[in-house]
């Protein structure tokens, strides 16, 4: 494994994600930030496994609310809010609120660190059986008219969405340049989980790389059992975003705990970086009062 890959400039990620919708930043960790945020979501999966951690995604349920449960009975493919203190958060926030990380957000959201604001960090693993979401937009529903979805589209981006790969992925299945059109006709009538959507592209990683993507790009997940995936699955956003972003990140319930985090540990800036991304989640609200984007 080599040593990391420097940043492109941010004015070609922007325009990757502008075109097509994500961009990949090849190798963008060490070898040794990789092997200890392999170590600490080991740790993290099991114990969620296990039953001793309650804040999971359980199979076979795409979106929030999930149980709280000591024992998903089909097992789960996802581990929430692994940045708690309970959890090995000191290790998954410094692979949040890290130099690497933070250049990616910020050239790509044209903006200062000041501007930030801690939005959701989650990490997708393998299910115990094959399992696959359904074809969606992350805060558009599918039976939104086609000029609402385009209206919706339109809207500037005041966060970003990535996937950081710990181990070799192929999940993320997306149509590029979704994001910049309502959906066609075929899409519209397509099955849910159709296998062979029209210009699809799985989106493959090895360790270390990091995605970017819109959230509203048309896509799904298809996961494969037999293939170990731990993927830290993160967003940040940008302070003065509309109720609607605030639902889209609150209804994961992120706003019950984030104040109970204590950031002072990390090393040098980053904790002040941290603590003022914080507060301006705690801004947001706690999240009892926003509903869901969609549900299943």
């Amino acid at each position: 494994m080599s040593e990391p890959t420097p940043l492109p400039p941010a004015n070609e990620l922007r325009a990757s994600l502008a075109c097509d919708g994500f961009v990949r930043i090849p190798n963008a960790f060490s070898p040794s930030d990789l092997a200890r945020f392999r170590t600490a979501a080991q740790h993290a999966t099991a114990r969620a496994r296990a039953g001793e951690w309650p804040f999971v995604r359980t199979v076979p349920k795409q979106f929030p609310p999930w149980p709280v449960s000591e024992a998903p009975t089909e097992g789960i493919w996802g581990v929430q809010h692994p940045s708690m203190p309970a959890v090995d958060g000191k290790v998954f926030a410094e692979s949040y609120f890290g130099d690497t990380m933070v250049r990616a957000v910020t050239a790509l959201l044209d903006c200062r660190k000041e501007d930030l604001v801690m939005e959701l960090y989650n990490m997708l693993v393998c299910p115990p059986k094959d399992f696959a979401l359904r074809w969606h937009r992350d805060d558009i529903g599918a039976d939104v008219p086609a000029d609402v979805e385009l209206e919706r589209l339109r809207e500037p981006m005041m966060h970003a969405q990535w996937n950081l790969a710990l181990y070799p992925d192929s999940s993320l299945v997306v149509v590029p340049g979704s994001h910049k059109r309502s959906r066609t006709e075929v899409e519209r009538m397509a099955d849910l989980y159709e296998d062979k959507m029209p210009g699809q592209v799985n989106v493959s990683m090895q360790a270390g790389d990091i995605v970017f993507y819109n959230n509203n790009i048309l896509h799904r997940g298809v996961y494969d059992c037999k293939a170990e995936r731990m993927t830290l699955h993160g967003t940040m956003g940008l302070s003065g975003a509309d109720p609607a972003r605030s639902r889209n990140i609150l209804q994961h319930g992120i706003g019950d705990w984030a104040a109970e985090c204590d950031f002072g540990n990390l090393p040098g800036e980053m904790a002040m970086l941290a603590t003022g991304m914080q507060r301006r989640l705690i801004g947001m609200g706690t999240g009892k009062e926003v509903g869901f984007s969609q549900q299943d």
